[in-house]
This record gives structure tokens, sequence and C-alpha cells, in this order.
């Protein structure tokens, strides 16, 4: 078991503002990450170069001069990214740091309650289908958690066709691995995220026919409009600036962007030859006769995000009405020792995220050492509230309407994993009288899936005629991920007391200290 002062989980805007910053408060810092690069999906870009040992070493990142020296941008210049200057800065420093441990794919899987302070965190290190994976477990003084979001899609009618991608794998193609998802592609949902989407898409070859947004113009200008004296003018020339770039991509391209409207129907036979998009009102119920066919070969669809929460519900800590991370404003949450910052505590972009890691690392290197004053840029508070009023305006321009669940009819398919149809999931909560989500899943299998109810857990949830009385269950994963039984099967229980029942714990022979320490 490696002792750490501060450990941080993901490696996103967040978690690499949080290492930072913990690093700049003097703490010594093991940062994992589940991808074999740094960056998160935000800063998605492809590995280059032969593989290394996870550790310090990261592989993929051989030195930032070197490429300058060359006159190229090395592996980053399929891409577009906005503030990736940030990025290769937050990466340089922490790769040369000799008192920043990296670990690429290291992938947590259960995490330990202990009577005080943070959580013992399982690892298993390698590629995940690879047989040979390496148990690691961190016993952290501080712990901050940034594991981000996963992409929520609303179901309609032939979603479940290939071809039908979301918004965000469509982007994570593009960026890792310079690929369309289509030749012909249509994206659609709600959110500034699809401006990027459709950029990308462009940048790698296809011919983007549309962005279709559900909110209308009326929508989003009382979303973003009210109090333009609370916003400062740097952040809205920021956005500004960061909004014009992708509509100007657009605007050369001739790509049609239409608001106010949603793809309600995919159709094709063994894979998506067109979609159906209607106009819809303001709380997204389709007009009828207002129905228009488009052909395509894919469609990208994102309608925002989900926490990523399973880690730190595992720790314990408590959650907002939404579901997010309930957070103080030292992003310290209601487990001792133990922070969130980014989309975890709720969705609001990387600049939010950034300036809730610089905020998560330095409260949490100060607990490592026991109260010793933080150093670093001050101001994180005020950075992260301006910020999170931004993002409130975000979601009332953009959040999901219940109109929505008009688009489903009885043969949609709502859990993709087992293949449970909306009218399936109806029957089996009428039928059962079923008030909690755990009984819903026995009875009707929605959620017992490879994913766990990451895709559909939401949408289940919101399909209900009443509320289940355990809203947000589907979030509750004390296996964080699938594992071989292998991976675990010669570990010991873990020496330090639980407040839950524990899981295996790992006890390995030789594995090496963190860099910097004897």
């Amino acid at each position: 078991m490696s002792s750490v002062d501060v450990l941080v989980i993901g490696a996103g805007p967040a978690g690499l503002a949080a290492a930072r910053a913990a690093r700049l408060s003097g703490a010594r810092v093991v940062l994992l990450d589940a991808s074999a690069v740094l960056g998160g999906q935000f800063w998605r870009h492809a590995a280059t170069g032969n593989s290394a040992p996870e550790g310090h070493a990261v592989a993929g990142y051989p030195d930032e001069d070197s490429h300058a020296a060359a006159g190229t941008s090395g592996p980053d210049s399929h891409a577009p990214q906005h503030k990736w200057s940030r990025f290769t800065a937050l990466r340089a420093a922490l790769t040369r740091d000799a008192d920043c441990e990296i670990v690429t794919g290291a992938q947590v899987w259960a995490v330990d309650r202990r009577d005080a302070g943070p959580p013992v965190v399982h690892t298993l290190v390698g590629p995940a289908d690879g047989a040979d994976r390496r148990r690691r477990v961190f016993e952290p003084r501080a712990l901050v958690i940034a594991t981000g979001a996963h992409e929520r899609t609303l179901p309609f009618p032939g979603w479940d066709l290939p071809g039908v991608y979301t918004a965000g794998a469509a982007q994570a193609m593009a960026k890792g691995d310079g690929v369309a998802v289509g030749r012909r592609v249509l994206v659609a949902g709600t959110g500034p995220f699809l401006l990027p989407v459709a950029t990308g898409l462009l940048h790698v070859g296809a011919s983007v026919v549309g962005v279709v947004e559900a909110s209308s113009w009326r929508r989003i200008a009382r979303g973003w409009l009210p109090r333009p004296y609370e916003m400062r003018p740097k952040d809205v020339l920021s956005k500004s600036t960061e909004l014009g770039g992708y509509v100007g991509a657009l605007a050369v391209r001739r790509v049609p962007y239409r608001t106010g409207a949603a793809v309600v129907a995919a159709h094709g036979d063994d894979r998506v030859t067109a979609v159906t998009v209607a106009r819809i009102t303001d709380d997204w119920t389709p007009r009828e006769g207002t129905e228009r066919r488009i052909e395509v070969d894919a469609v990208c669809v994102g309608h925002g995000f989900v926490p990523r929460t399973e880690i730190a519900i595992s720790a314990g800590c408590a959650l907002t009405v939404d579901g997010s991370v309930r957070v103080d404003d030292e992003q310290r949450t209601s487990v001792p020792g133990v922070y969130a910052a980014g989309e975890i505590t709720g969705i609001g972009g990387a600049d939010l995220a950034l300036a809730e890691g610089e905020a998560a690392g330095r409260a949490a290197a100060g607990r490592a050492a026991a109260g010793r004053p933080a150093a670093g840029r001050a101001g994180g508070t005020a950075e992260v509230t301006r910020h999170r009023a931004f993002a409130d305006r975000m979601h009332r321009a953009h959040g999901i309407r219940p109109g929505w669940r008009s688009w489903v009819d009885d043969s949609t398919v709502v859990c993709r994993c087992e293949d449970v149809t909306a009218e399936r999931l109806r029957a089996a909560a009428t039928a059962t009288g079923s008030c909690g989500l755990r009984s819903l899943k026995l009875s009707s299998r929605a959620g017992l899936g490879m994913c766990q109810g990451r895709t559909c857990g939401r949408n289940v949830e919101d399909l209900l005629p009443t509320a289940p009385l355990d809203q947000g269950r589907m979030a509750q994963r004390p296996i964080v991920v699938p594992v071989r039984l292998g991976d675990i099967a010669t570990v010991q229980p873990a020496a330090a007391p639980s407040t839950t029942t524990p899981l295996p714990a790992d006890r390995p022979q030789n594995t090496p200290p963190m860099k910097g320490r004897p």
C-alpha cells in the first residue's frame, strides 16, 4: 500500500489543475487516469511514440522542445483544441516534476471507507483488456476526485441503430484518432458542446449536413442575456471568441444551424440511413406536421452530461438534488479529507473545472500538511463563483425539458445493454408496484447490463410515472468498473477499518515507492 500526500483521480482540466496547485503548495502528488494520455475528454488527443511503463515517465509525450525544433506541433497537430496552451503548460509542469507521480492506464475499481479521513483507493494498472494488470493501492492523506462526467443521450425510436453515436463519442474519435464517424453526418441535441463536435467532424473530413439545437432562440436568449452586468467583460470576450471560432468554421462550410428542433426518430435496417427532425415546443414536445426527413449515414446526439459520481458515492460523499457531489467553498465534500472538482460537482465547462481544480488542490495540500498554509494564487473562490454563475446561465438556456418523453413510443429501447423497451419498463413498474430502483432493475433488467445504468439510468428514472424513492440509485456502483475475478482473486482483505462491508484490498510486495519518497 502506497502512502501519499494528495491523490488525484482524473487527469482532465480539473485533475491537472488540482495536481499542479497541490504541488505548488508543497504536497507530493500521485495523479491517476484511466487513459493512456493526459487531458481527459476536453483535451483528448492521440498517444504517440512507444508505450512506456506506467509511473512518472508518461507514454506518448516526447520532450515538448523537440516538436518546436522540428517546426511541428508533434502529436497534437491533428485536431483543433481550445485552451491547448494551458494544457501543454500543465502537462509539462507535472511530467517534469519529480514529486508528482503520474500513473496512466490506472483504473480505479473500488474504494474502502475508513473511520476517519479519505478512503483507501484500489487500482488496476494496464490495458483494460490485458491479462496482467498490476494492482496498486493508495492510502492518501487527502483525496481529490475529478472524474468528470459522461454524456447523456435521450432515447428515441431507432437510437440503437448502428451509425447513431453520442456527440462525445464522435468527438473522441475525431480528436483521438482523426477518424470521422461518417461521411454525411447530422449533429443534434442541446448545448454549446454541439459546436466543437461539428467543428471537429469538419476537421477530419466529414460533411456535416446540419446542427440541430433543441432550445429555441427565445429560450437561449432568456437564459444567457438577463443581468449582463453580472458578467465580467474578460469572460464574455473569452467565451465570445471561442464561440466565434466555431461559428466561423461552420459558416465557411455553410453548415445550417437550426434551433427549436430535435431528432425524434432514426431510420434504417442494418444501420442508420436517415433521421426525422421535428420542430419542438419550449418544453420539447414535437409539433405535429413539422417533421422533416434527412438522409445521413451517421448522426451524433448529445443532451448534456451526467456527473460521473461512482467513486464519490462509494467514498460516502453526499450529493445534491441534481446528482452532483456537494462541496463547500474550498471544494470539500461531506467526507473529511475528500475534495471534488470539475464536472462531478455540476456541469460547467473547462473554465469552471480549472478554477475548482486549483481550489481543491490547494485545500487538499493544506489538509495533507495538517494545516500548513497553502501557497499559490489566491482568489480561487471568487473565480469559482464567477464561473458557476456562467454555468447557471448555460443550464437555463440549454437544460433538458420534460416534453422529450413524448418522443418515446412503446417499442423504443430504453436500456440498450439489456434491450429493455419503454413498454417493458412501464409494465414491470405497474405489475410489481415498484417504488424503488433496485426492485425495478431486478424485475425489468433496465440498468443491469455492462454499463450498469450509465447510459440509461437518468432516462429510466425520468420515464417512470412517479419519482422513485431511491432517486439516483443507478449511480451507486461499489465495483466501479468491470474487473476480472482473476485480477483480484489473490488480494487479501484490507487491514484498515471500514465503515462499510470491505471490498478486497491489495498488498503488492513489489510496488515501487512514490517518486521522491524513501
